[in-house]
């Protein structure tokens, strides 16, 4: 049995790294890249690793995986912070890679938190990859096709990783308790711990050790059940499950104030959230929705803070981007208000699902060939710039939709303007 004080030398090791697995047998969860037969599982059992990106939640297996490569292969495996890495370690690591080629050894480098790499490391890892100097493995919670260079992210094939299932995360804990041989714990508690994980090994394994160190000792035994575990969590943001009804009457609040121009209720949705342990760049990316859907051309300028605010979260992060997301939550409450675009939207999407057949006019489409002039493309078609005022009077919808409206402006904010100049334009088309 593991002591829950493990150490080698003076050094305290978390349970969620003493318990990382190193077999696939070992690995739970994220059976479609991993499972029998699973690609991923078929490059580690014969070593023939290609470049990828594991992209997912907290907590999913991206660096246990990578490090399961790492026992495996035969290629010499070395790791690069993409937060601590310069241009300069990326170019000594070339030079490494380029003297195990020689020796007949194929090099992999593994990047945690890929998507941290700038332009310029990502320009200096490119000719890398491109060449097969090196095999990448990164690994992100980010998007890689908004994070990732183009030109690196084609060159490698990303493989997305799942939040672990609950009957994962049980397994998982329960392993961890049987290493123990001093600690009893009921089902409900185990459930509790998998309730606020949010389906984040490390995070289940790291709640359970505390729950562990705190409880009271009986017996010579740790009994944990409900009772002693709602007592150790006093901290409410323990049980804010961020895939539970909670974290979406939350976020509803949150929205539905600030639509509601109530910026100290906004503010406090927004704290509650954060508080709680909330990704704020997922609250970001929300902030940025509202500012098109209930703000819009009544505020241009709503869209520039949102955005700005996500930007802010991305450098800054926790805990010092609160003030970030509070200048947005409070600039948006007080923004005019308008669902227009919304409508606008919907409403040209309705149609458009009904005229997918529709041909877009030939004045509209680009003759870039003889054969397509002979057709009549582009034929007929008005240069805007040529004409005084920079308008035309030519019909730009298909015919089936001739004269159709779908952005109707309000009058608050800005919108008031653009319904002017709208009006302004369609009294000039409707001018002989």
């Amino acid at each position: 049995m593991e002591s829950l004080f493990d150490t080698i030398g003076n050094e305290y090791i978390p349970l969620a790294e003493r318990l990382r697995p190193k077999t696939l047998d070992d690995f739970y969860g994220q059976e479609k890249i991993v499972g029998k037969n699973s690609p991923v599982r078929r490059m580690i059992e014969s070593d023939l690793i290609t470049s990828m990106i594991f992209w997912g939640p907290p907590g999913t297996g991206k660096t246990t995986l990578a490090k399961i490569i790492a026992q495996k292969t035969n290629s010499v495996f070395y790791e690069l912070s993409a937060v601590n890495s310069g241009v300069k370690d990326i170019k000594d690591l070339h030079d490494k890679a380029k003297n195990n080629k020689i020796d007949g050894k194929k090099t992999i480098c593994f990047v945690d938190e890929i998507h941290r790499f700038n332009k310029a490391q990502q320009d200096a890892f490119l000719p890398l990859v491109e060449q097969g100097d090196i095999i990448l493995i990164g690994a992100t919670t980010e998007n890689p096709s908004f994070e990732v260079n183009s030109a690196l992210l084609s060159r490698c094939k990303v493989y997305t990783l799942e939040s672990l299932s609950k009957d994962n995360l049980k397994k998982i804990i329960s392993r961890a308790i049987d290493t123990f041989d001093n600690v009893s714990i009921d089902g409900e508690s185990i459930d509790m711990i998998i309730s606020i994980s949010s389906g984040d090994a490390r995070s289940a394994l790291n709640t359970l050790e505390n729950v562990i160190n705190l409880a009271p000792i009986k017996n010579k035994k740790k009994t944990i059940n409900k009772a002693t575990l709602d007592k150790i969590l006093q901290d409410k943001t323990f049980l804010y499950d961020k895939n539970g009804e909670e974290h979406y009457n939350l976020i509803s609040a949150l929205h539905k104030s600030m639509r509601n121009s109530d910026a100290d209720a906004a503010l406090y949705y927004l704290a509650r959230m954060f508080e709680a342990g909330e990704n704020p760049l997922y609250i970001a990316r929300r902030l940025v929705r509202f500012a098109s859907e209930d703000v819009g051309m009544a505020n241009p300028n709503a869209l520039v803070q949102a955005v700005s605010c996500y930007n802010a979260c991305h450098y800054l992060g926790v805990p010092e981007c609160n003030v970030n997301l509070a200048q947005a939550v409070v600039y948006l409450s007080v923004s005019p208000k308008s669902n227009a675009l919304e409508v606008a939207y919907m409403s040209a999407a309705k149609d458009a699902r009904s005229t997918m057949d529709v041909k877009v006019p030939l004045h509209l489409r680009n003759a870039e060939t003889k054969l397509y002039q002979d057709l009549g493309y582009g034929s007929g078609y008005q240069y805007a710039h040529n004409y005084e005022g920079n308008i035309t009077k030519m019909e730009c919808l298909p015919k089936e939709l001739k004269n159709r409206k779908y952005y109707k402006p309000t009058n608050n904010g800005n919108e008031k303007n653009v319904k002017e100049v709208l009006d302004r334009i369609e009294k000039y088309k409707n001018s002989k």
